[in-house]
């Protein structure tokens, strides 16, 4: 395999774990605080974490090279909105105890970047790979069917944003930080309203009163950037396809913490369509790995 695809296979791995287990871990250890706050404190604390980064790298000259782009600051509003919209989801899923069902969104996930990859990138697809998608789309039909009573929106809507987040940051041509300091900066002002709202009503955990858990709120920016540095940088290095499918690393450790470590339902038709997902990876990565 060449050294730029080993190099976004190392990244994309990296930020699916993070993603997966000390992700979840963070921010279900916070989210008795609430998930519109958790929301609103990691919107903020990105924004603020970016800018920081970008006065320590010195990229401010490239930041404002950057935002004379229309095109540009154009597609980072779209993808800025889409990443907002799973930040959302994403935390009320954890705060009201539905880590299973949003891990049943990033299962989803990689099969409409696969197809998007495909559709407007020309993304290769040969047998083994259209087996392993068709795999996926098996197990995704029995949790539908066979176990899922209701429509899983959660899972859904997460996958959805996430998917054509990664369509439009795959079309811009911009380094990776820069892009995810703009898209921050364009929730950072609602955000900062919001936070006003709560702080006025006295709805606000986030206090001088309590500096151990302000303290800890402020770690919502650097779980939030570090691994979506990693994997859109990932991204931008091997394309849609390939990181859609090593991103299975983070529902998986999804569905581990949420039956084991926090006791969600995990039936056995949820085991036995887990299963037929991780062989259709194994399909899915032994054939990038013999193709790259």
């Amino acid at each position: 395999m060449n050294q730029q695809f080993n190099k976004g296979l190392i990244l994309t791995s990296l930020g699916s774990f993070w993603w997966g287990f000390i992700g979840v871990i963070y921010f279900e250890y916070v989210a008795f605080i609430g998930h519109v706050e958790l929301v609103v404190h990691r919107c903020l604390w990105t924004a603020v974490m970016l800018i920081l980064t970008t006065i320590f790298l010195k990229k401010w000259k490239l930041f404002l090279k950057s935002i004379s782009n229309k095109r540009n600051l154009f597609y980072l509003f779209i993808s800025g909105s889409l990443i907002f919209i799973n930040w959302a989801i994403w935390i009320y899923a954890v705060a009201t105890e539905r880590i299973i069902d949003a891990s049943f969104g990033y299962f989803i996930m990689p099969i409409i970047s696969v197809l998007l990859g495909y559709i407007f990138f020309k993304e290769k697809l040969n047998k083994k790979r259209i087996f392993s998608i068709l795999l996926v789309i098996i197990s995704i039909l029995i949790m539908i069917f066979l176990n899922i009573k209701t429509l899983p929106w959660v899972g859904i809507i997460v996958a959805l944003s996430w998917a054509f987040y990664n369509l439009v940051r795959k079309k811009i041509n911009i380094e990776t930080d820069i892009g995810l300091l703009i898209e921050s900066l364009y929730i950072f002002p609602f955000a900062l309203i919001a936070f006003y709202f709560i702080f006025d009503k006295g709805l606000n955990d986030f206090s001088l009163a309590n500096p151990g858990l302000s303290m800890f709120l402020l770690l919502a920016g650097p779980m939030t950037v570090i691994p979506l540095f990693l994997y859109v940088r990932g991204v931008e290095l091997i394309g849609l396809g390939a990181t859609g499918m090593i991103f299975y690393i983070t529902p998986t450790l999804q569905f581990i913490l949420g039956y084991f470590y926090y006791n969600e339902d995990f039936s056995l038709i949820k085991l036995v369509s887990f299963i037929i997902i991780w062989i259709a990876v194994i399909i899915y990565l032994k054939d990038l790995y013999e193709t790259n």
